[in-house]
């Protein structure tokens, strides 16, 4: 990857701030201070005026805006910029982080069959010798592969293990392969779409592990049924410890005791913008601040993160909370719940929130306490609306996870990514069944044109309606209630059940 000098990494920022500054939408309320005036305050033009200034800053940095690349510092310095503009201050929040350039990548199968597979190498995986590993394939006893005794009974010593998606992380999968003896891991997607996946750090005892679709599975898992299949990987890179950092920012008034957490990660992958992952939510929310500030009076905190590194294993959220609960941690007991906004505008979109109180999916995850709450906050306003929304499993895979780990109360929005739209869905929200709900998902198509503007219009408003209306009060969440223009506290009503300390 090439690398660019800070002057025009500067140049690229300046630049996209002016193509929003020319954006500009309709004339919106001096102080929105209800969700009537916010959400009409916070235009999806204006919020796609900040996904092409994204995209111009991914044209001029190599095509993307990855954590420690040049395009991730001219996203940060057009996020600053436009946040100072909006009277607020920043703060960097810097961490270290192993970067990756890959060198080659390949996966053939050399027999029985002579081919080019289309596999995607794991970030953080390690890499193979320069020539490869050439070796027959095998499968665990039990499919995931997630431990050694998964394998329990199979030979897989010196060969390729195959194994599926699900149970545990990818990490885990090629931990146990190596340690099963296999030389390499082959992961296979448990659902439509290509396996882009991370094992979340490094970890010299894994397996060089990359990933393939669910049909490339299944077909290679046939293969073996009838004889042998021998496979190549090739996987060459680098890897050097570089800095990255979060940019954080929070209105001056409300009460700092009880803060409403708004996140989205400014990332991309390596190999495209990330317009839709996650330039629109980190979109949605810079807009929401912009418009927050103008408001006179709050009774709650607001505070705005942008994540770096949460392609390579949500490692900027991480650091934020395992900062707090090191140094400070009754700052982290302050945040009275977290909202996570990771993808809202997919081109094969669903209205997605996250399913806090397990009405549809169990999760696989602690639910803390006022998660639910917070989910219907999103909700009750989609009914209010006569919007249709779905469930989207309460997984931790994106930046709430930490947050959930340390127990805050979190619920956010989601799009769809890699899932396939079912015809219910359709039914609700349009689009075409049987197809991912972004079929450019961690792609360099995944640009300016990947963008449903009615997606990004309905969750925008939802993002804005969140916002203003927990900044007033957060009392169905925690029984937390505030007054005055300083936000100082008012009394405090416990949710039914909850004793008082």
């Amino acid at each position: 990857m090439r690398s660019r000098t800070a002057a025009a990494t500067a140049a690229a920022a300046t630049a996209a701030l002016a193509i929003t500054t020319l954006a500009t939408g309709p004339a919106q309320a001096k102080n929105p201070n209800n969700s009537k005036k916010m959400t009409q305050a916070v235009t999806v033009e204006n919020v796609h005026g900040h996904l092409e200034a994204f995209q111009a800053i991914a044209d001029a940095n190599d095509g993307n805006r990855g954590a420690g690349t040049s395009g991730y510092e001219a996203s940060a310095q057009y996020v600053e910029a436009t946040l100072r503009d909006a009277g607020y201050t920043t703060q960097r929040q810097d961490f270290s982080f192993v970067y990756e350039e890959v060198h080659e990548s390949s996966l053939t199968e050399v027999s029985p069959e002579a081919r080019t597979v289309d596999g995607i190498p794991m970030s953080y995986s390690q890499p193979t010798p320069v020539e490869g590993v050439t070796a027959e394939l095998a499968a665990p006893t039990t499919a995931i592969g997630c431990t050694t005794g998964d394998y329990a009974g199979a030979d897989v010593a010196g060969k390729i293990a195959l194994v599926s998606r699900g149970e545990c992380s990818f990490g885990e999968k090629a931990i146990a392969a190596k340690a099963a003896g296999a030389d390499a891991v082959i992961i296979y997607n448990n659902t439509t779409g290509a396996l882009n996946g991370t094992l979340g750090g490094v970890e010299p005892d894994s397996a060089p592990a990359s990933g393939v679709t669910q049909e490339e599975g299944q077909a290679l898992l046939a293969k073996m049924a009838a004889g042998p299949v021998t496979m190549k990987l090739v996987l060459t890179k680098t890897m050097e410890e570089r800095q990255t950092f979060n940019i954080i920012a929070e209105t001056d008034a409300g009460r700092d005791d009880n803060v409403v957490m708004l996140g989205a990660h400014l990332d991309s992958v390596g190999d495209g913008p990330g317009i839709n992952d996650n330039g629109s939510g980190s979109a949605g929310i810079l807009e929401t601040a912009v418009q927050l500030a103008k408001v006179n009076k709050l009774n709650n905190k607001v505070r705005f993160a942008f994540w770096g590194a949460e392609e390579l294993g949500l490692l900027g959220s991480d650091h934020y909370v395992a900062d707090l609960q090191d140094n400070d941690p009754a700052a982290l007991d302050d945040i009275a719940t977290y909202l996570n906004f990771d993808m809202i505008g997919s081109p094969n979109h669903i209205i997605g929130v996250y399913d806090a109180d397990e009405s549809t999916y169990e999760a696989p995850v602690e639910v803390p306490e006022g998660s639910a709450a917070t989910e219907k906050v999103f909700t009750d306003y989609f009914d209010s609306t006569n919007q249709p929304w779905v469930d989207t499993e309460f997984s931790g895979r994106s930046d709430y996870s930490a947050f959930i780990a340390a127990g805050v109360p979190a619920s956010g929005l989601f799009t769809g990514a890699d899932g396939t739209k079912t015809p219910e869905e359709v039914e609700k929200f349009g689009g075409e069944a049987g197809i991912i709900y972004d079929p450019n998902y961690h792609t360099p198509a995944d640009d300016i044109t990947n963008i449903n503007m009615e997606a990004l219009d309905i969750m925008s408003d939802a993002i804005a309606h969140s916002t203003i209306t927990l900044a007033q009060s957060t009392q169905d969440i925690n029984g937390k209630t505030s007054r005055g223009k300083s936000g100082k506290p008012g009394p405090t009503v416990l949710p039914d059940g909850v004793e008082a300390a």
